[in-house]
Order: C-alpha cells, then sequence, then structure tokens
C-alpha cells in the first residue's frame, strides 16, 4: 500500500496544490484536448510521438483483403457442425497460448504479476474469449439439434409491454459460481412472447444475406475485445474478417495468430497492423463491405465524415464520405446511482470495494470504467461511503499511464478541478487516482458530465432527495439527459430497500428507463461484459450525426436479433469476494483457475476454485 498525506498530515486523498509555475502550465490545458479520439481512423495513436510498432504494406494487405474476400462463399456454405468444430478448436487454441498471451500483456503494462491487475488480463483476455467460443459452439449445437437457440430462463412480458428473455444462470455451475446473481436481455419494441424465436439467429434461419467481408478496427485497450468481435462478426453475423490491430497492443497479434489459426488457415481471417493510413484504407477498401469500431465517437466521425474542420461541416450537412454499414463501441461516461438505505459499516466497505473496482479496473482505460458516482444529497450515509471510496483507491497503487493520451487528459480535468483529491503517489510513467467530489447537477458546462476522461479520474455529484421515488426520477432523468453517453450503467440498492414491494418497483423501472445499453444492480455493469453472452453496446437509436456510444450489439451469445438492453442484477453484498475485485488476494489464481474451466467445464474442478475463492 502506498500511503500519501493531505495537508492536515493524515492518511488519505490528498487535495491537489500545485507551485505557481505547475499551475500555470496546467492552466493552459483545455477540455478542448479531450475531443482528441481514443484512436484516429483504424486506431492510430494520439500521441505524434507515438511511432507504429509494425504495419502491413500496400501488396500484403490487398492480399489480405483479396484472401477473405474469395473465401466469403466459402465460409457461407460452412455448416453448423463444421463451425462447431471450429469454434472448439479456437477454444483450445486461445488456451494454449493463454500464458504467453497474458505475459506479454503485464510486461507492455508494467502490471506486477500475482496481483489483481494480472487477474484483470486473465479475466477479460483469454478467458473471455475462450468462454465466448464455448457459448458459441453451444448455440450452433441447439440450432442445429432444435432449429434455432433456446432461451436457459423465462421468458416474460414487461408492464410496458417489451419481451423480457432471462439467459443468466443457464445452467446449475452458474448457479453455484454465481449465486443469486441473474441476467435478462430486454427486446426492442415489437418483440413478442410469441415472435422471439423468429427474432433470433436470423443469419441460419434466413440465409438469404449474402456473404459480406467486414473489417474489424481492434480495440487497444481489453485483449479480448479484438478476437471477440471477430468471432461475432463470423459467427452471429456470418461475416468473414479483416482484423487492425490497434498500435497500442499489436504485440497481442502473434498470439491472435495463434488461437485464430483455424479460421485463418480456412481464410476467413487475415491480421493486419498499421495506423491511421492502413485504417484508412481498409475502410475504403472496395472489398471491405461493413465496418466494426472500437474506440471514441471522434474515430466514427472521422471515418464517416472526415477529420478536421471539413470533417465538422460535413458532419453539420450530414454529407458522408463513407455510406458502408458501420457499427460500433465508442465510450462512455459510466455512471453508479447509489439508492439510500440502512447501510452497515460493513455493507459500506463492501461497496466501496465494489465501486472502487469498477474505477481501477485496466487503469482506467475501460469505456464502461466508473467516471461519476451519483449520490442522494442529504443521506446520513453519503459522507461515510465517499470517504470509505476514497480509502480503498488509496489502497490501490497508481498504475502506469500505457494508454496514448491520459496525461493530457487527466491535466485537463484537474485544470477544471484544482480542488480535486488524488490518491496515491505515482511514480514516473504512472498516474495517481483522482477523485473529484461535490459536482453541482446544474452546471451544464461540466467536464465531468460531458467527457469521458478514459484515464484514472472519478467524479461525484449529489442530487436532491426527498423521497425515493423523486431520487429514482431525478437520477434516470439526470443520466439520460446530462451524463454523455449510452453504453452502460449500474444502480445499487440495499436489500432492505428492494424487499419493499414499491422501492423493487421503482429499480425495476428505472433500470428499464436507463437508455443505456446494459444495467447493473449492485454491481458493476461490466460483469455482464466479461460473461459474453449478453449482447453488449449502445442503447439503439443513436445517428450518424450523434452517435454517442456507438451502434449495434457484440457478444451476443443467443444471437437476439432486436436486443434493447441487458439488466445484469446480483447479491447486494457477495461471498466469497469475487474473483474481478481489486481487492481480492487471490484474484490471478482464480482467474487461471478459470480459464481450464471455461476450456473444460467440469465439476471437478469447481472446489480448487472455491478453494481459491475462500482465500480472496
Amino acid at each position: 500500500m502506498r500511503i500519501q498525506h493531505n495537508h492536515r498530515g493524515e492518511e488519505g486523498c490528498a487535495p491537489h496544490h500545485t507551485e505557481s509555475g505547475d499551475r500555470s502550465h496546467e492552466a493552459r490545458l483545455t477540455t478542448e484536448e479531450l475531443v482528441v479520439p481514443r484512436g484516429v481512423i483504424g486506431g492510430a495513436s494520439f500521441s505524434a510521438n507515438t511511432a507504429v510498432a509494425r504495419a502491413t504494406g500496400p501488396e500484403d494487405l490487398e492480399k489480405a483483403v483479396r484472401t477473405v474476400h474469395q473465401s466469403r462463399y466459402n465460409w457461407f456454405k460452412t455448416t453448423l457442425s463444421q463451425r462447431e468444430v471450429i469454434l472448439q478448436e479456437v477454444k483450445n487454441d486461445i488456451a494454449e497460448v493463454a500464458e504467453k498471451w497474458v505475459g506479454a500483456a503485464l510486461v507492455a503494462k508494467r502490471i506486477t504479476p500475482g496481483t489483481s491487475a494480472e487477474a484483470e488480463e486473465w479475466l477479460a483476455g483469454p478467458v473471455a474469449t475462450v468462454s465466448y467460443a464455448r457459448n458459441l459452439a453451444e448455440t450452433l449445437r441447439e440450432i442445429k439439434e432444435r432449429g434455432g437457440p433456446r432461451v436457459p430462463g423465462a421468458v416474460s412480458t414487461l408492464p410496458n409491454g417489451q419481451v423480457s428473455a432471462t439467459i443468466f444462470p443457464a445452467n446449475i455451475i452458474h448457479h453455484l459460481l454465481f449465486t443469486g446473481f441473474t441476467g435478462r436481455v430486454v427486446m426492442e419494441p415489437g418483440v413478442t412472447e410469441e415472435n422471439l424465436s423468429r427474432n433470433m439467429a436470423g443469419v441460419y434461419q434466413r440465409r438469404r444475406d449474402l456473404p459480406k467481408v467486414a473489417l474489424v478496427l481492434g480495440a487497444g485497450n481489453v485483449s479480448s475485445i479484438a478476437p471477440t468481435d471477430v468471432l461475432h462478426k463470423l459467427f452471429v453475423e456470418n461475416q468473414v474478417v479483416v482484423l487492425k490491430m490497434n498500435p497500442v497492443n499489436d504485440y497481442l497479434g502473434e498470439f491472435l495468430e495463434a488461437g485464430l489459426r483455424s479460421l485463418i488457415r480456412r481464410g476467413v481471417v487475415r491480421i493486419v497492423y498499421g495506423g491511421g493510413d492502413v485504417g484508412e484504407a481498409l475502410c475504403k477498401h472496395p472489398s471491405i463491405d461493413t465496418i466494426h469500431i472500437t474506440g471514441s465517437d471522434k474515430t466514427h466521425d472521422a471515418v464517416v465524415f472526415g477529420s478536421g474542420a471539413e470533417g465538422q461541416k460535413r458532419k453539420a450537412r450530414g454529407e458522408k464520405l463513407l455510406s458502408k454499414p458501420i457499427t460500433s463501441e465508442l465510450g462512455n461516461i459510466s455512471p453508479v446511482i447509489i439508492f439510500p438505505g440502512p447501510w452497515s459499516k460493513s455493507d459500506i466497505h463492501f461497496q466501496a470495494q465494489n465501486i472502487v473496482t469498477s474505477i481501477v479496473n485496466n487503469a482506467g482505460y475501460n469505456c464502461n470504467a466508473t467516471r461519476l458516482i451519483v449520490t442522494p444529497k442529504g443521506w446520513e450515509k453519503r459522507s461515510e461511503l465517499l470517504e470509505a471510496v476514497k480509502r480503498e483507491l488509496q489502497k490501490i497503487p497508481p498504475r502506469n499511464a500505457y494508454y496514448p493520451g491520459a496525461v493530457d487528459r487527466f491535466r485537463a480535468f484537474a485544470a477544471a478541478h484544482p480542488e480535486a483529491e488524488r490518491c496515491g503517489i505515482a511514480r514516473e510513467g504512472e498516474l495517481p487516482w483522482m477523485f473529484i467530489g461535490d459536482l453541482d447537477p446544474k452546471n451544464h458546462g461540466e467536464i465531468c458530465f460531458s467527457h469521458e476522461s478514459f484515464c484514472s479520474v472519478v467524479g461525484e455529484v449529489p442530487l436532491p432527495f426527498t423521497d425515493l421515488k423523486q431520487y429514482a426520477d431525478e437520477a434516470v432523468s439526470f443520466v439520460n439527459s446530462r451524463v454523455w453517453g449510452s453504453l452502460n450503467a449500474s444502480i445499487i440498492v440495499h436489500p432492505r430497500s428492494a424487499a419493499r414491494r414499491e422501492v423493487r418497483a421503482l429499480i425495476d423501472d428505472a433500470a428499464l428507463r436507463l437508455k443505456v445499453g446494459t444495467v447493473g444492480v449492485n454491481h458493476w455493469a461490466a460483469v455482464s461484459y466479461a460473461l459474453v453472452t449478453p449482447p453488449w453496446g449502445a442503447f439503439p437509436g443513436n445517428s450518424e450525426t450523434d452517435i454517442g456510444s456507438g451502434s449495434g450489439f457484440v457478444h451476443n451469445s443467443y444471437m437476439f436479433d432486436r436486443p434493447q438492453k441487458t439488466i445484469f442484477e446480483g447479491p447486494f453484498r457477495v461471498f466469497p469476494k469475487p474473483a474481478w475485485f481489486a481487492s481480492n488476494r487471490t484474484s490471478a489464481e482464480i482467474a487461471k483457475k478459470l480459464l481450464e474451466f471455461e476450456r473444460g467445464p467440469t465439476f471437478a474442478k469447481l472446489p480448487s476454485i472455491v478453494w481459491s475463492a475462500m482465500r480472496g
């Protein structure tokens, strides 16, 4: 643990103070810096000083596109049984390279082996990818045997008329490993209980869509994003893929080439490398039919409308440079809404660890990382909870600022909020955690509401509280109208509060009214991402001229054609401590065992996982 003393000499987060020279430097930084995309076309880095480590030459690039283009009809004709075998091969091949994959990430991100940060690389890397391949294979088997995917839980019509399909837990093992957790997918209006099956796995039911070539512009932060996006395009959308690695993590390319070799050997996947010039060439290539982007809304706009002032003018006119279908996942200011209740000290301690995990995971370089804590003003436990959050932040060592542009974004938030508290002493190349409390909800120029920091910054905003219904309405309205993005949000509510019928109705209603693609109740919404079976993406309806958090869904192993959102709920308190918690002492050990479990789930592997979890 690194302890920093505040200005009173007490342990805790310290208010940010700078000498006049440093302060004048920070004052020159403005929020304009934050509109620079996390990666321009194709994932080129922020900084002009960051060289592209490797690039695929024009001839090899053309050959890669030509290969997948020529293989698209063969993929279209590949049977369900053959695809199931391929996924089994992918699952095993990914597991075989997992240790080297994670090892390379530890070096690149300067992560100490054996820590919870190592566990992140396992859980959000090969574990998630292996799990996705296995779940897709199971769905294909059901389509082959039953004619369509099977919804493992209840299907019902909600009071607002929308259909809800419970997909988690799907089996007895889920019940044992995730006791008390549930996940359900809410469909778009127009889907009914009667026609739900006809709105699943459409590419396999209709088989009318012509074979397409998809360009996947890979993410540079979370290592499972690129390979699971590739698998989604192939097996859920029936498209062959050119994957362009992001320069930030193109060191993973050799492991993905080995893990996806069954697909590469068949010519339906090619992996290429380079910066913005390679991405731009691929986007414009006549043999590329569709594009999937993981990055920022500015990345999307550069692809569709062009960059610079001319691009902004074209966007204002709605004049597209590129008319190919584009899906995207583009970031978010992910809020967590705290509902007041009879929280004990142990409740506060647990939930502080829960919230801090969602802030510090992957050093904050997650589109689903908590950037804003919404609290009820006047709640007697508010200060105690926030102090607990800051204490937990203080316990987490600052992380390497590996993602380009992070330092500039951090400085812009610090310049906007010189009163911000910094937690932890950052060494060279690191950023401390920064907590910005007591934000004014009426401030329409507030940077914490309008810009995703994509680094180690979190804000807190108190909203008026007179009663639970008023607060629920206020919180939902504030998140929907004032907080940028539509990817995910979380709600935390005490079980004694939720046991009251009227409060339970408020929580259910709030989860439905939040215009985000995933709502987590009592736990970080990103747990739904890691499970990889639920759909993951922005709330539907973003326009190309106001793309926000993106368009379309990935993962979605049950292959719902018209999902609107996922609601994932867990117990308020969990024992043993969840493997994804940053405070879990055995998380790396658990993660490695989970990889072998996902590779081949058996009851015989459970006792070892439980033993490790009990010691966390």
